[in-house]
């Protein structure tokens, strides 16, 4: 698998302007975007520092999987970002060489990346997605 740089790390939040203020006021990170990714039911913040950035999500709907994640186990680390040079040989190779995965093909994520996850399941109970640039 041709990972090139941790992406970055998602991090599940119950309100994204009160994280955003501690990600800011507290640790002096600037946050540079906040998008709405209406097909995965989440709205996001990003910090960078150095190459990988940190993604606060927060749920747009009760039924979404941030909502779940949350309700299940609270706050915290959703998931760990790889970035790919080419995300369906990604796919392809982690599922030959036993991952579970979420998504079968890529789908549009936050700044205009093709995402998609391996089960936790799969991967020591680490929620991971892969992700490269959207053509």
């Amino acid at each position: 698998m041709d990972i090139t740089h941790i992406e970055h790390i998602g991090i599940a939040v119950l309100n994204l302007e009160e994280a955003i203020t501690y990600y800011e006021k507290v640790l002096g990170l600037k946050c540079y975007a906040i998008e709405t990714v209406e097909k995965q039911k989440v709205k996001t913040a990003f910090f960078k520092i150095g190459e990988t950035k940190i993604e606060l999500l927060q749920s747009t709907d009760e039924e979404s999987p941030i909502s779940k994640f949350i309700e299940k186990k609270g706050e915290g680390i959703h998931h760990l970002a790889f970035h790919v040079n080419n995300l369906e040989n990604a796919l392809n190779e982690a599922e030959e060489n036993g991952a579970i995965l979420i998504n079968n093909e890529p789908v549009n994520g936050a700044e205009k990346m093709n995402v998609a996850f391996l089960h936790p399941k799969s991967t020591h109970g680490v929620l991971t997605e892969l992700c490269s640039e959207q053509k």
